[in-house]
């Protein structure tokens, strides 16, 4: 454990102290992942073996500048971040879409636990363990890890692949089961004392009840209470509320969920899942984003510090051998599942490779298999260390499965999903729906194309949810807004906002960030359109100018002009003008320069215009049978 750097001061107290120690620790873990992460993503090695090394690298068996008590501590605080990320996953899994999961977690999910568990106890009965003993670690070892396995599918991209879906099926069900394992767990306590397993019967239908009533009740408050308070915490305008807000409400789900002995992320999880169709759930997931993503890096590094090395020290070539054998006992497992359950070889040898290892949760397990007399220390401190062990090899069997396996079967393989346009849930964006922006994305949906509808006023997005339309909340000039609502995978980015600077920090942003995008840009004036053309916006349109088009078409028709004539005047106007303003751009911010081009231009656009009409339209008929026929 690193000390104190220096004298603080001879008058400095105890918190502040323990402050000072916190800030120490805090930079540790900061630096430690800035230099361990980048070097092993460019080694190909993936950012979650990068964290793990960090944490092996600073923990108490290496430099010792974490002491293992300290370890600990920020694993439990840590786990948080799988927590996080299981709302954020929920918030993407509609209802809808999760009952049609339901075969896939229930049926491969449960199979996988049940024949896994059953594999791995009579492996170590086998090897003289009694028979409570064996059930205990094989419900422990059975689960998969659930930070590391989402974390490396969205790191690859392979979480829409059949394989990605069947692993987070899996993950799914096996977070629902750590709840009956922690409940078995006391019955198979060799002294028999466990507290849970001598409650008086008449009490054992009260926690049932009480379960479901706080499932019941969180899935009530996120269908009923919810929307009036963001709308009441929309209207304050203050983006950091929000993201308060957002944060109060991960850890009320979660305090919610331990307080009745649920896993606290299978709770988030019901949140998230019962908020996936609110208008707020893209700003929910750009808040959450970043605390998700810290807290599973600061994860993976406290579990890279937490394994007891002078344990596997003293027998290498046990826990060598044992982490080798969980692999070798689940591998086939989830391959005879997987053939079972449809998976083509590609995508089953995918799913077992990402799910051969063991779980996070069963830190938890073991720790409470020792509380309650089932497991002794040092075989439960065994198990810790291979459980961390298998984690740290999980990256590396991904990267044989990417290097060795995957080139030789990708013709195995089901083809990706959302490869072109009609996969894509949103081809296209729309930041603001005011005025302009409905009549942009009233048109495109009339034509058959989805839209995802941002808007940053609280009030225009329940007016519109009142007429039908799905508008999310947020400020789309934000990055991480965009990456939620899928700008990574849209087309389209089209930029109707009212506020002159968020349309320009909005284009240059996007344009940063996602280049493949196309935008499209409302532009207030043309000193502003310039702008937007700086920033590299695809096409600029000016807010009035076509309406103010339209209306001179009905001038001119007014005026005597035949319908074909004032078409033909209104056309060559809006060529000329755009062409004019191409031009001109090169001048801008040149004032006399601009207003002598500007002058100019008006003049020869004037007898161009002139000329252009009267050579393109033929006379006007004097009789209907001689009309014109219209283009």
């Amino acid at each position: 454990m690193i000390p104190f750097i220096g004298p603080i001061h001879s008058a400095t107290s105890e918190p502040e102290r323990v402050i000072s120690y916190f800030f120490i620790q805090a930079l540790l873990y900061l630096v430690a992942a800035l230099v361990a992460v980048p070097l092993a993503k460019r080694l190909g090695l993936g950012s979650a073996l990068g964290y793990l090394l960090a944490g092996v690298l600073i923990g108490p068996f290496v430099l010792g500048l974490v002491g293992e008590k300290e370890g600990e501590d920020v694993l439990h605080f840590a786990e948080f971040g799988v927590v996080m990320m299981l709302f954020i996953i929920g918030l993407e899994m509609k209802p809808a879409l999760l009952w049609r999961m339901r075969v896939s977690i229930l049926g491969l999910g449960g199979a996988q636990v049940i024949l896994t568990a059953i594999a791995i106890a009579l492996c170590a009965w086998f090897f003289g363990l009694a028979w409570q003993v064996a059930v205990a670690i094989g419900l422990t070892l059975s689960l998969s890890s659930t930070a590391m396995v989402l974390q490396t599918l969205d790191e690859k991209g392979w979480l829409k692949t059949q394989a990605g879906k069947a692993g987070f099926s899996v993950l799914l069900a096996q977070d629902i089961a750590v709840i009956p394992m922690l409940a078995l767990l006391p019955f198979l306590a060799l002294s028999g004392d466990s507290t849970l397993a001598t409650e008086g019967s008449g009490a054992g239908w009260i926690k049932p009840l009480t379960t479901l009533g706080v499932i019941a009740g969180l899935i009530l408050a996120g269908l009923f209470l919810t929307r009036p308070l963001f709308r009441w915490i929309a209207d304050s305008n203050s983006n950091e509320v929000f993201v308060a807000t957002a944060l109060a409400l991960v850890i009320g789900a979660a305090l919610l969920m331990s307080s009745v002995g649920l896993s606290p992320a299978l709770g988030t999880f019901i949140a998230g899942v019962v908020l996936a169709d609110s208008e707020y759930r893209h700003e929910l997931e750009a808040d959450i984003e970043p605390f998700k993503g810290l807290l599973l890096g600061l994860f993976f590094i406290a579990v890279g510090a937490s394994i007891d090395f002078a344990l596997v020290m003293q027998s290498p070539m046990l826990i060598a051998s044992l982490v080798l054998l969980l692999i070798a006992i689940k591998f086939p497992v989830l391959l005879l599942l997987g053939r079972i359950f449809g998976l083509k070889l590609a995508d089953n040898l995918m799913f077992a490779f990402i799910l051969a290892q063991g779980s996070e949760f069963a830190f938890l397990l073991l720790s409470f298999a020792m509380q309650t007399n089932v497991l002794g220390s040092e075989l439960a401190n065994q198990m810790i260390v291979v459980v961390a062990l298998s984690m740290i090899v999980t990256p590396l069997m991904i990267i044989i499965y990417e290097r060795f396996v995957q080139p030789r079967f990708a013709d195995f393989a089901s083809p990706p999903a959302g490869s072109d346009v009609q996969d894509l849930a949103s081809p296209v964006i729309v930041a603001g729906f005011g005025r302009f922006g409905q009549g942009v994305a009233r048109m495109l949906k009339a034509d058959g194309y989805q839209t995802t509808l941002l808007d940053h006023d609280a009030g225009q997005v329940e007016l519109s949810a009142r007429f039908g339309n799905k508008v999310f909340y947020g400020d789309p000039s934000r990055l991480d807004l965009l990456r939620a609502a899928g700008a990574e995978k849209a087309l389209l980015l089209i930029v109707a906002l009212d506020d002159r600077e968020k349309t320009l920090s909005l284009v240059e942003t996007a344009r940063n960030h996602f280049p493949h995008l196309r935008i499209l840009a409302r532009a207030y004036d043309r000193s502003h359109a310039y702008q937007l053309i700086k920033a590299k916006a695809d096409v600029v349109t000016r807010e009035m100018f076509g309406s103010a088009l339209l209306m001179g078409e009905q001038a001119l028709r007014l005026l005597g002009n035949s319908e074909e004539r004032a078409q033909r005047v209104t056309e060559l106007f809006r060529k000329h003008d755009e062409e004019g303003l191409v031009r001109m751009f090169e001048l801008w911010g040149d004032d006399k320069a601009y207003a002598l081009a500007s002058r100019q231009h008006l003049t020869l656009l004037e007898k161009v215009l002139q000329d252009d009409v009267d050579d393109a339209v033929e006379p006007i008929a004097n009789t209907p049978s001689e009309a014109p026929v219209k283009d």
